[in-house]
């Protein structure tokens, strides 16, 4: 039997000819190039749009929710103080104000917690809204960057990376999401594209597992683009981009709080009748 000429490689019992290689190559190069894309839309989704997004709704009515939340968190506490209270007098038990508050403070630990994330989400979209911000061409340059850093650095891309290049793109994804153009520029300059085994035939075997690969992979970013997508605060951009609405909603817990308000008030008169 004639070896194979030139033009054609072996891979097991099949044969593969250098059109098909050559097909097989462009075909892997082509997912990788659609991936990297789809990486920068999530990565732009989570670290710059939804970021501004969130730091817009805290600044348009955070504060609003915060107050609604606290003001419906002590109306909670003074009525459940109450029932306390009412306790203790059913059981004939001597009223001891600072046992009920210790008490107290273990029940409502959770609603002390999420009133302390809040007040965070709000100090970190404040510390957002002063930061500097890049400019169209500065921005475009990071796209760019982070694209080629995706392409040749992604974990998910490359799975036999070392720690130490696995720990640069994580230091890339950092400086994207912090608009650091310069380190961005400094990892681009130190990565480079992998290169594939050169025995084409290993070559072959390689890129047929990772054209696989790529295919899970890429539908994968599909369904995370399509989770930020429906939940906060991507959700919150149509309602951002209406003035009309954001009063609306302004007013609405500018109630709430004066309702809360005045419940409170009703239930700390009664705390004051019940132990006076």
């Amino acid at each position: 039997m004639a070896a194979p000429d030139e033009n054609t490689r072996r891979l097991g019992s099949n044969v593969i000819l250098l059109p098909e290689y050559e097909a097989l190559k462009r075909g892997v190069e082509k997912l990788r190039t659609e991936i990297s894309l789809l990486v920068l839309e999530r990565d732009q989704l989570r670290f710059v749009e939804c970021r501004n997004l969130e730091t817009a709704y805290m600044l348009a009515v955070g504060a609003l929710e915060y107050k609604a939340y606290e003001a419906q968190c002590l109306t909670l506490r003074l009525k459940r103080k109450i029932e306390m209270i009412q306790a203790k007098r059913n059981r004939q038990e001597k009223v001891v104000l600072s046992q009920i508050e210790h008490a107290l403070d273990a029940e409502f630990d959770e609603y002390q917690r999420k009133l302390n994330e809040q007040m965070e989400k709000m100090n970190q979209a404040i510390e957002r809204s002063h930061s500097p911000f890049l400019t169209n061409e500065e921005t475009a340059e990071c796209k760019k960057l982070y694209r080629a850093i995706v392409k040749t650095l992604h974990p998910d891309l490359h799975p036999d990376l070392t720690d130490a290049q696995k720990q640069l793109f994580q230091n890339a994804v950092q400086a994207y999401q912090d608009g650091d153009l310069n380190t961005l520029r400094l990892i681009r300059a130190m990565s480079e594209e992998p290169p594939l085994p050169d025995n084409r035939e290993n070559a072959a075997a390689a890129l047929y597992r990772e054209k696989e690969w790529l295919k899970n992979m890429l539908t994968a970013i599909h369904e995370d683009i399509a989770a930020i997508k429906s939940k906060f605060p991507y959700t919150m951009k149509k309602f951002l981009s209406d003035p009309q609405q954001v009063e609306k909603k302004k007013q609405e817990l500018t109630s709430i709080i004066g309702q809360y308000q005045d419940m409170a008030k009703h239930y700390q008169e009664k705390i004051a009748e019940m132990v006076g």
